[in-house]
């Protein structure tokens, strides 16, 4: 079994909302709400611990994810919101210590894996959670936070995301296209510089054209930047996808780009039609894809798992040994697999976090 390292989750979000759920009802997905606390170790979503241990898994990066707009609306901080989320993600690395362990390297990562547990990396998806603080951004280090993205689907102090759509009925976003003209505010290339310094690692997931621009030619030629759930443009036009451009130069930089399972970022007929059919034959196109613009060591997994929803081939984490079979299968060598299941982004961990 091939170890797995995950860039991206938003399953601690959904437990939250789960738990307050006199507030965040209508995030709370259908799955749960008959439930009493949900709990990381075992539940009804894409994601548990039991599961991710006989799947294999290395290693999970577990978002701390906030809907700006909608903390807006009901008059919650951002910062403190993200604050509750990362509390309750150090609450259920203790109680399920047994199995996985906080890190803040990839070489943590790693020798944890040696000796039989898995690892959580946290993560922050939605800089305005910082609130354009920079004394933000250094007290979420404290707190073990070593990725983050600059947007989410709003405009934050920071930057911008292409522009979106809200879909009230389904609670959904969909992407209406590409921003090429707003790049990075003044704050946000202050805060790459910034993270870039003290070593958090810079997700350009969600950001606008013109945001990735800017983060290229702001950091070092030698510094890694992923994009931790985005596919290939090339192959679906989605405007949450990457362009050619953007894959070689995460390739450029030594970083990766994690394959997202989200049906309409995956195939141009989903996401013209509004499909909702997650294929594991549309992945193995993606990956095909991203190796032949980029080259196979910039490509790694970036599921968004309880993000995400439709009709997913890979319904949760139990079924990632069917993407390693689907690729093996479709003349992926055990190396290159090995690389996209976890090398790569393993990799990328250990130069930027140690």
């Amino acid at each position: 079994m091939i170890p797995v390292i995950d860039m991206h989750c938003d399953t601690i979000a959904v437990i939250y909302s789960a738990r307050h759920r006199d507030r965040f009802e209508k995030d709370v997905p259908d799955i749960l709400r008959s439930e009493g606390e949900p709990e990381l170790r075992s539940n009804n979503l894409m994601l548990d611990l039991e599961r991710m241990k006989k799947a294999g898994y290395m290693g999970q990066c577990f978002a701390l994810f906030s809907d700006l707009e909608m903390l807006r609306r009901k008059g919650i901080s951002p910062y403190e919101y993200t604050c509750a989320l990362s509390d309750l993600f150090d609450e259920q690395m203790e109680d399920n210590a047994d199995l996985i362990c906080p890190v803040t390297s990839g070489t943590e990562m790693e020798k944890n894996f040696a000796k039989g547990r898995m690892s959580a990396l946290k993560t922050i998806e939605e800089g305005g959670a910082f609130e354009g603080s920079l004394a933000k951004l250094e007290d979420m280090y404290k707190r073990g936070v070593r990725k983050a993205t600059l947007t989410w689907n709003y405009e934050n102090e920071l930057a911008y995301p292409n522009p979106s759509a809200y879909d009230s009925r389904q609670n959904t976003y969909s992407c209406t296209g590409f921003d090429t003209v707003n790049g990075l505010k003044k704050k946000g290339f202050e805060f790459v510089s910034a993270m870039e310094a003290m070593g958090m690692i810079i997700d350009i997931s969600h950001l606008n054209d013109a945001g990735i621009k800017d983060v290229f030619n702001t950091v070092k030629p030698s510094t890694p930047v992923v994009a931790s759930h985005s596919d290939a443009r090339g192959i679906c036009g989605h405007p949450r996808n990457l362009s050619d451009d953007m894959l070689r130069a995460i390739a450029e930089h030594g970083g990766v780009a994690g394959l997202n399972y989200a049906p309409s970022f995956l195939s141009e007929e989903n996401r013209k039609n509004g499909g909702q059919k997650s294929r594991i034959s549309d992945m193995i196109r993606q990956l095909k894809y991203m190796k032949n613009v980029a080259g196979i060591d910039s490509i790694g997994l970036g599921s968004d798992f309880d993000g995400i929803g439709g009709d997913l081939e890979l319904s949760g984490v139990q079924d990632l040994p069917k993407l390693a079979d689907a690729m093996r299968l479709s003349g992926f060598s055990t190396e290159e697999i090995e690389k996209v299941f976890y090398k790569n982004v393993l990799r990328v961990y250990k130069d930027v976090l140690g």
